[in-house]
């Protein structure tokens, strides 16, 4: 049935491109809003918003009409008062309907109707996991309970890695599955994602987010498990040069943190290492820093308030981070062991992630 429901996704597609009409109409709603507000379409350079086109609404709905000579991912957006509303979508010819709310409902072309079936299911993952997480805040919670549902979360987490992966390979000769992976390519194993990006059509391969991704899957095989550690060079919060060559390599295990004061699974892993630190750095283990903040003193407050007190270090480039391009890091806390040779060991990561 996935297979004859993929297929007809095709079919539409194609039969789009080929006999559809050539200009596209939006209608929608949003929650809330008055006739005379106006709604934007609007790109995103930059993480900064560029308005494209604007409507006003009129007897409760607004319309844009035009044409579209390929298919792109805009954005909708509105503004009034502290009501701040966007949801990203395809524009493309044809119908679409568009409702803005708490939720966003874009439906009517082929693209906008793999991509809303595609954030309906996170959608759905991401309510039972946001029930565990308020479940585990209740104070009579024992252990045995919380780590009943940590292995809940995980199988939640594993479970929306595959509804990425699966929907990113269906589409992946489309430009839903071709967004997708720009978009969600931190979810994947560079393993994987090498296979993925394997199968992009020639029409996407020099796509500039393309190129990159294959560059950062070169970059992760020079300091993937096996390979020995590539030097880095920063400050220190003092502004002190300290490189991690002067730790690693040097006969102790050598964990590399990768992690920002603005990240808050990096924040709520924090103790861990403060404990595992407090236990072994007396006996061959050191923890090394490397933060990406951008604001020193925000750098220098998290370390104080977190009780870090192992070498730190930063170039505050965020993700810019000389530590991201060397180690390909596309989410934080990212964590590299060194063994005492100073070979990557292994390595393990959470997804705390910003548009860039």
């Amino acid at each position: 049935m996935k297979r004859i429901s993929y297929l007809f996704a095709m079919a539409s597609l194609t039969a789009l491109s080929c006999t559809g009409g050539n200009t596209y109409k939006i209608t929608g709603t949003v929650t809330g809003a008055a006739d005379g507000d106006s709604v934007y379409i609007q790109n995103r350079v930059n993480r900064e918003f560029v308005k494209v086109a604007a409507a006003v609404i009129k007897d409760g709905k607004f319309v844009f009409e035009g044409k579209q000579d390929s298919t792109v991912n805009r954005y909708i957006t509105y503004t009034k008062g502290d009501t701040k509303l966007y949801a990203d979508f395809f524009l493309e010819n044809g119908n679409i309907s568009l409702t803005l709310g708490e939720r966003e409902n874009i439906i009517g072309t082929p693209s906008n109707d793999t991509y809303n079936a595609f954030k309906a299911k996170m959608n759905e993952v991401n309510d039972k996991m946001e029930a565990i997480y308020n479940s585990m805040q209740a104070p009579n919670i024992n252990n045995e309970e919380r780590e009943t549902k940590k292995k809940e979360l995980s199988a939640l987490e594993n479970s929306q890695t595959n509804i990425i992966i699966e929907t990113i390979d269906e589409n992946i000769t489309n430009p839903v599955g071709i967004h997708l992976l720009k978009a969600y390519n931190y979810y994947i194993e560079y393993d994987n994602l090498e296979k993925i990006l394997a199968k992009v059509p020639a029409k996407f391969q020099n796509n500039e987010d393309i190129l990159r991704l294959k560059a950062l899957v070169k970059t992760a095989k020079a300091t993937s498990v096996g390979q020995k550690f590539a030097d880095l060079s920063m400050l220190t919060p003092d502004g002190k040069s300290i490189k991690l060559s002067d730790y690693a390599g040097k006969g102790k295990y050598v964990l590399i943190d990768f992690w920002a004061s603005w990240c808050g699974p990096c924040r709520q892993e924090m103790p861990n290492l403060v404990k595992a630190y407090s236990q072994y750095k007396d006996k061959g283990f050191e923890i090394v820093g490397v933060s990406f903040d951008k604001n020193g003193k925000s750098w220098k407050d998290g370390i104080t308030k977190l009780n870090i007190t192992w070498p730190q270090m930063s170039d505050l480039k965020y993700w810019d981070c000389e530590g991201a391009k060397i180690y390909a890091i596309r989410s934080i806390p990212h964590t590299v062991l060194l063994d005492k040779d100073g070979k990557n060991h292994c390595s393990w990561t959470t997804r705390c992630r910003v548009t860039k």
